[in-house]
């Protein structure tokens, strides 16, 4: 059984459709891409709503969740940050985990074969 890795890329909503071109690129298909709240460095700003000052630290990014085995992950991480990074605060962040296993629900199959296109099998 080959390593499987799950790769979380949390960054900027406006650089989605990017993101998702340079990943199907270099072959990554499937992934999970949720609506999220943080903040990091920027740690948000203040803003004036019915004359009272409210700060607002947390703001919307978006988080793209995929697992791979085939593609080195090393590519992903290249391909994230390419489209990714502009210079500025609040690029994101990607955080790289092992996976131990992985179970494809309407098969049984475990292991990398559960996260495979089965037409390249």
């Amino acid at each position: 059984m080959r390593k499987i890795t799950k790769v979380e890329i949390i960054t900027r909503p406006s650089k989605l459709e990017d993101l998702k071109d340079a990943l199907n690129e270099i072959g990554v298909t499937g992934m999970t891409v949720s609506q999220v709240y943080g903040c990091g460095l920027t740690k948000g700003h203040t803003e004036i709503y019915r004359g009272k000052e409210y700060t607002i630290n947390l703001l919307p990014k978006i988080k793209v969740e995929t697992v791979v085995c085939e593609v080195p992950v090393e590519k992903v991480l290249e391909a994230a940050q390419k489209v990714l990074r502009t210079g500025e605060i609040g690029d994101g962040k990607i955080f790289v985990y092992p996976i131990e296993n992985a179970v494809r629900i309407r098969t049984g199959e475990e292991g990398d074969i559960a996260i495979m296109d089965p037409k390249d099998m």
